[in-house]
């Protein structure tokens, strides 16, 4: 088929190219300023205990969470508790736009001692939002910043929507930082790379083209369902890594092709389409299918992430088979016009006795002792994971000179001990069985207080109040030990807040981990059995993976959660990790790791069909391989990088996590852990049992041209009842 494909894109090159430039830009404005229409927030689980009672409370009471915190700071030797001062507060609550304030609790109203400030300078007012989306309550908070801002007192916000707010700013910023840092780094090492400048400008082509593909599919999205304001890193993140990948990958086989055969460029286009983008095409479902595994969750973030790396894959694999060929079709020799005379030629991918050929033979010299090494390393970086604690979104993921972060500690430093607090609704309880609960809730340790909010009919909202930032480890028991107080008789009682959205994400997070699992390792098992025939080689790829990602896992605890390294990185320490942020990651690398791992197991499969010598297969595939696969790490490793500057912090443990495991699985596992393996496989590495092998044969994926007689496995015919492993293909 891709043989086919090859031969129609010579003929029809200017139009798939045409075809492909115009519906880029169309896709361009489609997207143009996506961000701005994309959702806040998206943690949590609509069914989780925390959720539902937010929405009991809001359709009972109207919304009464605190959504946002406007501390006023009365002049220097004035009290915040003034009447000149009060008068002031309520004339700037006043002046806020109408649809905004849902409820503004003050001091004068409540008379809780929290909301003073030690040296009575300062008030907190507590802030209830109209609407009933998050994505209303950022408007809400939009309005409301302005209006407070005009009042003659200082006036600063903390609260959730602040914090969302700033987030969503950073992210914007942060983004367009990343595209501008990566852009031209990937571009100047393409040119050291493939050393002519127009070879160098296709790989930056189809990265334009993923992204902005991609923004136009989530922008449709939107219009369905809602997407996450963090659709669009994943995006440039995947789609213009991928797309360089990818370009890189058929490009180079494209002019390894071509000196083989100088000047013939249709037989070098199929022949790269046949083999350079096979493998694409497998890893871009590949790719694709493990970002799918984000979908079993309820959460809009993680749905959204998996939206945005879906399209972004996807579009990135269908340009790099599509309009790159149809590129180098037209250009055909002049595919290396722009030499850079400097730069002397690389060492030649084909040949088997080169500096990548010597490594995989020194390797398979020892296999044990290089694998023991190997795995005893990775192990090691993977320990700190062992005392890993987690936790979600509060303050602290902003950089230390944002609004939300200098107002969030004004009120820890200038309120008292920082507090958390949890929203309980009672149903179907009258008054006297509501004291007594409440009086029940008291008594569990570390709650300060507990005092009714709102009640309507047999419905009571209360509020507990406790010492402790909400994303502690305390602050989770408390909520479990809230949930364990009884309700009263005949009664139903939902305790939520941001300590029981932690709780309830990680509940949600877990019930739903074994479907991914499920998913991921289903499809990595079938699509690499339908790619090389093997049982063994998939297997073994999962395992290795998973050594990998552990590792990055363990680097990203000892940086983020253990507080090493955070003053050269700019980021405030949490103490935990996010929760959603390692199952982002687990989709993403499981998905990239297995990018080389088809590359660079075609390549041994290639070698292995023609001389069934498996060292020497292994040995070739590296030699082959090794400088495309670590040229392309580096690029990738360029863009994902460019996330470890965000301020946000979940998004630069992202990037940084990422670009671990990126750098060891294209160094450690491809030059040394993958030989050493395979080594000690044997003819194992290419065991399938029979009947698959004959399914294989008849059905798998391998070059076109191919006789049945070269197809023909081992484990059929004579071969059926043998001891041997059963070699598909061979």
């Amino acid at each position: 088929m891709m043989q086919r494909w090859g031969a129609l894109v010579v003929r029809q090159a200017v139009v798939v190219l045409l075809v492909g430039l115009a519906l880029t830009a169309l896709a361009g404005v489609v997207g143009a300023g996506v961000e701005d229409r994309l959702s806040a927030g998206g943690f949590d689980d609509p069914s989780s205990e925390s959720a539902r009672e937010l929405d009991l409370e809001r359709a009972t009471f109207g919304n009464r969470s605190v959504d946002a915190v406007v501390i006023f700071t009365a002049p220097a030797g004035e009290s915040a508790t003034s009447p000149a001062v009060a008068a002031e507060i309520s004339e700037t609550l006043a002046d806020v736009p109408a649809g905004t304030i849902a409820s503004a609790a003050t001091y004068a109203d409540t008379g809780d001692p929290g909301q003073l400030s030690t040296d009575r300078r300062s008030t907190a007012v507590y802030v209830s939002f109209e609407g009933s989306t998050q994505n209303d309550y950022v408007e809400a908070f939009r309005r409301l910043r302005p209006a407070v801002e005009q009042s003659t007192l200082d006036v600063a916000l903390a609260g959730p929507y602040a914090v969302y707010s700033d987030v969503n700013e950073q992210t914007k910023a942060d983004l367009l930082r990343a595209e501008l840092l990566s852009a031209p780094i990937v571009l100047l090492l393409s040119l050291l790379i493939f050393r002519s400048v127009v070879a160098a400008l296709l790989p930056v082509l189809v990265g334009v083209i993923a992204v902005l593909g991609a923004r136009a599919v989530v922008s449709g999205l939107n219009q369905v369902v809602d997407v996450s304001i963090f659709a669009p890193n994943i995006i440039t993140l995947l789609g213009l890594g991928l797309a360089v990948d990818y370009a890189l990958f058929v490009v180079s086989r494209y002019r390894e092709e071509l000196a083989l055969r100088p000047g013939d460029t249709a037989h070098a286009l199929r022949r790269t389409l046949d083999t350079a983008g096979r493998t694409v095409a497998f890893s871009g479902l590949t790719v694709a299918a493990a970002m799918s595994s984000l979908l079993v969750f309820p959460q809009t973030f993680l749905k959204s992430i998996g939206y945005g790396g879906i399209a972004a894959v996807l579009i990135a694999m269908v340009a790099a088979l599509t309009v790159l060929p149809a590129a180098l079709a037209l250009l055909g020799t002049r595919v290396d016009a722009g030499r850079l005379p400097f730069l002397r030629a690389s060492e030649a991918p084909g040949e088997g006795d080169g500096r990548w050929a010597a490594l995989a033979r020194a390797v398979m010299r020892r296999p044990v002792a290089v694998a023991a090494v190997v795995v005893v390393v990775l192990l090691a970086l993977a320990s700190p994971l062992l005392g890993v604690r987690w936790g979600s979104v509060d303050y602290r993921v902003l950089p230390a000179d944002t609004d939300a972060h200098r107002a969030s500690e004004l009120l820890n430093d200038e309120f008292g001990p920082e507090r958390s607090i949890a929203n309980v609704l009672v149903r179907d309880a009258g008054p006297a069985a509501v004291q007594d609960y409440a009086a029940a809730l008291g008594e569990v340790p570390r709650v300060l207080d507990v005092r009714p909010v709102a009640a309507e009919g047999r419905t009571t909202l209360l509020r507990v109040a406790w010492e402790g930032n909400s994303q502690t480890d305390a602050s989770q028991d408390v909520v479990r030990a809230l949930r364990a107080v009884d309700a009263p008789a005949g009664s139903q009682a939902l305790v939520g807040g941001l300590s029981a959205d932690t709780l309830d994400l990680a509940s949600s997070i877990r019930s739903h981990l074994p479907a991914m699992a499920l998913i991921v390792v289903g499809v990595m098992l079938v699509l690499l059995f339908w790619a090389f025939g093997s049982v063994v080689l998939p297997l073994k790829a999962i395992a290795m993976n998973a050594l990998s990602i552990t590792a990055s896992f363990g680097v990203v605890t000892w940086i983020f959660s253990d507080g090493h390294l955070a003053g050269l990185l700019g980021f405030t320490p949490q103490g935990f990790l996010d929760l959603t942020n390692p199952i982002v990651m687990l989709a993403v690398l499981f998905g990239l790791s297995m990018d080389y791992e088809v590359f660079l197991l075609s390549r041994v499969r290639e070698q292995w069909d023609a001389t069934g010598d498996n060292e020497r297969a292994v040995e070739t595939g590296v030699q082959k391989t090794g400088r495309i696969i670590t040229s392309a790490a580096l690029l990738l490793a360029v863009v994902i990088g460019a996330f470890a500057t965000s301020g946000v912090v979940f998004m630069k443990m992202m990037g940084i996590g990422m670009l671990v495991a990126i750098l060891i699985d294209a160094t450690v596992v491809r030059a040394l852990l993958v030989p050493a393996t395979m080594k000690l496989l044997g003819r194992w590495n290419w065991w399938a049992p029979a009947p698959m092998a004959r399914w294989w044969s008849r059905y798998g994926l391998r070059e076109e041209g191919r006789s049945e007689d070269d197809a023909r496995p081992r484990g059929s015919g004579e071969d059926a009842d043998s001891a041997e492993p059963v070699a598909a293909g061979h």
